[in-house]
């Protein structure tokens, strides 16, 4: 098999798969995320109250992995009064998983 010049994968993607992939390596990490992204796709808003009913994990537990699915940027917050919204960041989940296909070449 012939390694095209696009298909190498560079320290930043690493960074990246590396970064996202820790953030996704806790299923209630993975379920949150799933949860975020299917409301989103139903463009309805999802704020930690919202988690915090449609999860068993208290309410610290799910800011802790929220905490860390917002620094990988797979998630990104916007302020609306005293709530912050979740939103699913596509352009990353799309730079993560071009990244991870590379890995395959």
């Amino acid at each position: 098999m012939r390694i095209r010049k696009e298909d190498i994968i560079n320290d930043e993607e690493i960074k990246l798969i590396a970064t996202a992939s820790d953030a996704l390596a806790h299923p209630a990490r993975v379920e949150l995320f799933r949860f975020i992204y299917k409301a989103n796709l139903d463009r309805q808003t999802v704020c930690n109250k919202d988690l915090v009913e449609s999860f068993e994990y208290s309410q610290a537990t799910i800011s802790q992995h929220m905490k860390k699915l917002v620094i990988s940027e797979l998630i990104q917050t916007q302020r609306k009064d005293s709530r912050t919204l979740y939103f699913v960041n596509l352009g990353m989940l799309g730079r993560y998983l071009n990244a991870v296909r590379k890995l395959n070449a």
